[in-house]
């Protein structure tokens, strides 16, 4: 049986027109990934509960507002037990966190990034020495 070149065509036409569907969508989904922003968390209700003398703010990406407080928690907790002003130089629920201080007298401020394979929690607090 001999397909009719019309069949073919459209065949062809169809699986080139799919195709191309397909390469816009993953195109879309990448484009989405490279644009997704962290997003703040409200930790007003929290903050002096968290470890520090106060939690300033909370941005979460690729993870939940909650997995951002239990790191945390998890961070202050490892690096509280080092003291008022120690460091946690650890892994913290798997997250790899790094921390940048700014010191006065009376206290000090800091910013800390986690980072675990894509998701990252970034919270900035205030330690009264």
């Amino acid at each position: 049986m001999t397909i009719p070149l019309r069949t073919r065509v459209a065949v062809l036409a169809l699986l080139a027109s799919s195709a191309l569907t397909a390469a816009f969508a993953v195109d879309a989904a990448h484009a989405a990934r490279a644009r997704a922003r962290p997003r703040a968390c409200d930790v007003s209700k929290v903050s002096d509960r968290l470890g520090p003398t106060s939690v300033t703010s909370l941005k979460v990406l690729r993870v939940s507002c909650d997995t951002g407080i239990s790191v945390v928690r998890a961070f202050h907790a490892c690096r509280l037990a080092h003291g008022t002003s120690g460091r946690c130089v650890r892994l913290v629920k798997g997250y790899a966190c790094r921390e940048q201080r700014t010191n006065a007298p009376t206290q000090f401020s800091a910013t800390v990034t986690c980072a675990k394979d894509r998701a990252s929690v970034v919270h900035r607090y205030t330690q009264t020495l």
